[in-house]
């Protein structure tokens, strides 16, 4: 904790002149992020220092392994899902970007072979990778990095499903984007919708 505490007084005395103007304005009008990123809770893998984004641009979700399940009504605590909503429906995003990202530890788990714990959290939530899982086949890539790539194609058609997410993409042009992040090399690769291949930036 002593370590956050002095990196807080790093920002508040360098950083926070910078920003206070900003955050001035985003006190009195409220946040207006044009994207919603669902990114990897992984400590390495922060979307604001990726995109170099300023407070304000970002609507961030991270989780184990960037994923959102499919649209459902039953009853529980849907905290992605409430995420996803707040975003289309009160922010009106115009963009939703699934960041995967290599060495991912939630791909990891979804691989090993070992029999599920009825009762973990971790278990249950990486049992939305089993649809990814299923459409892997024999290739050039680990299994870890074709299930990385295959994971973030599953979670756009997850989000899909969302009535309010279909309606928007229709409606007012939302777009779906796919993306992974190279934690060793800083690479960022883009999914081509037309071709369903992941191409990197340049």
């Amino acid at each position: 904790m002593e370590h956050l505490i002095e990196g807080y007084r790093v920002y508040r005395q360098k950083r926070w002149p910078e920003l206070r103007t900003l955050h001035a304005e985003l006190a009195e009008r409220g946040q207006s992020p044009r994207t919603l990123v669902i990114a990897c809770a992984d400590s390495r893998v922060d979307p604001a220092t990726i995109f170099n984004a300023k407070p304000g641009e970002l609507f961030v979700v991270r989780n184990v392994a960037n994923l959102a399940p499919p649209f459902e009504e039953a009853p529980g605590f849907h905290g992605v899902s409430a995420a996803i909503e707040f975003a289309v429906l009160q922010l009106k995003v115009e963009t939703v970007i699934v960041l995967g990202h290599a060495q991912c530890g939630g791909v990891a788990a979804a691989l090993e072979d070992r029999a599920r714990d009825p009762h973990s959290f971790l278990d249950a939530w990486i049992s939305l990778l089993d649809t990814a899982k299923a459409r892997i086949a024999p290739s050039e890539l680990s299994p870890s990095t074709a299930l990385e790539y295959e994971s973030i194609r599953v979670t756009l058609e997850n989000l899909a499903t969302f009535p309010f997410v279909a309606a928007a993409i229709a409606e007012r042009g939302l777009d779906l984007v796919g993306a992974r992040y190279g934690v060793a090399d800083g690479g960022l690769e883009l999914l081509d919708a037309v071709t369903g291949a992941f191409k990197p930036v340049v």
